[in-house]
């Protein structure tokens, strides 16, 4: 009696299996292969992220503010002078302006001083550097955590929490910010909560901008919120009844990190410009408090005489901002390669 065809003897099939390569996507037990071993999306990203070379750049010029704000006094202390004090001696009694060229500097002064009064430039500058980057990344999170509570809630929700939650929005966006914030800071007291003098200045800064700046994270939010909430992972976690509380703290949020990342390094060059605006305006921080857009307003009167100390803040600001968005770039096409710059 003959075997059927798809039986073969026990010969036959050790020498078979013996000669047999190996299967693809078989393991390799011999030891002699390398295992292949994946990476997580944010190991993808950084991957993309380092061979930017502009953001690479811009990430390394924000890390050195950064770190100029945070260690001001030390800068100072071993390169500058203290930067509210008065020297008359370095400015010409007759036309208030620096003695010397490019506005004063010198070895003891590296960006000149003040004119007028004859303060430190350099330490005005690094001290101005907090201020502005203080407000900057304050207001920063106060409208993530807001627009991002806020989008989510009303991208998951719909209905009429949606159509409430977006009227508001669209009402914000709408709103005359620098208006309402000169108008506000010009009847705040000189002492609230503990706070006085520029303390209330900078807190009033940080609510005002943040809170104007949470619709544009909201709208981004609930319109990734929308395509999400119908994804499979959503519907088997409310099929293995899941709460909404959980489904959007660990199904929905982790997937929504990479734009509000994203759109947060994208909106600290902007809360820098607004900050430095409402300063030129006279609705910043209080005299004789450093920052940027204030010495832009005191240089009006003196940049015919003294142009440099209108080039200097005007340079940090731009500086500043162009590092950050250079930086905000990269982390975008990073995390979104298809999209386009």
């Amino acid at each position: 009696m003959t075997a059927p065809l798809h039986e073969t003897s026990a010969g036959e099939s050790t020498a078979t299996a013996d000669a047999a390569p190996d299967a693809p996507g078989t393991p390799d037990n011999s030891g002699s292969g390398t295992a292949i071993q994946g990476r997580s999306p944010w190991q993808i990203a950084w991957t993309r992220l380092k061979r930017d070379k502009l953001a690479l750049a811009g990430a390394f010029v924000v890390l050195f503010l950064v770190l100029v704000a945070i260690f001001a006094p030390v800068i100072v202390g071993l390169l500058g002078h203290p930067p509210d004090e008065f020297h008359e001696d370095q400015i010409d009694p007759l036309f208030g302006t620096p003695i010397g060229s490019w506005g004063g500097v010198s070895s003891d002064f590296l960006f000149g001083v003040e004119p007028v009064n004859g303060r430190d430039v350099f330490s005005r500058i690094v001290y101005g550097a907090r201020i502005s980057l203080l407000v900057a990344f304050l207001a920063a999170v106060f409208a993530v955590v807001l627009g991002t509570v806020l989008g989510i809630i009303a991208g998951y929700f719909g209905g009429w929490i949606d159509a409430a939650l977006s009227r508001v929005m669209d009402v914000m966006l709408a709103f005359p910010q620098l208006l309402f914030t000169i108008a506000l800071v010009s009847v705040l007291p000189n002492s609230l909560l503990g706070l006085d003098g520029s303390g209330v200045r900078i807190a009033a800064l940080v609510l005002v901008i943040g809170f104007f700046g949470w619709p544009y994270v909201g709208r981004i939010v609930r319109g990734q919120t929308l395509s999400l909430r119908n994804r499979e992972y959503v519907e088997a976690a409310q099929s293995l009844g899941a709460g909404r509380l959980y489904i959007l703290r660990r199904e929905l949020l982790p997937n929504l990190i990479a734009p509000i990342t994203v759109y947060a390094t994208l909106m600290i060059p902007t809360n820098i410009l607004t900050e430095a605006a409402l300063s030129f305006l006279g609705a910043g921080v209080k005299p004789p408090t450093a920052s940027w857009g204030q010495m832009l307003s005191t240089a009006i009167t003196t940049y015919e005489a003294d142009p440099l100390f209108m080039v200097i803040p005007g340079l940090a600001i731009f500086i500043t901002v162009l590092a950050f968005n250079l930086f905000g770039d990269g982390v975008r096409d990073a995390l979104d390669p298809k999209g386009s710059r």
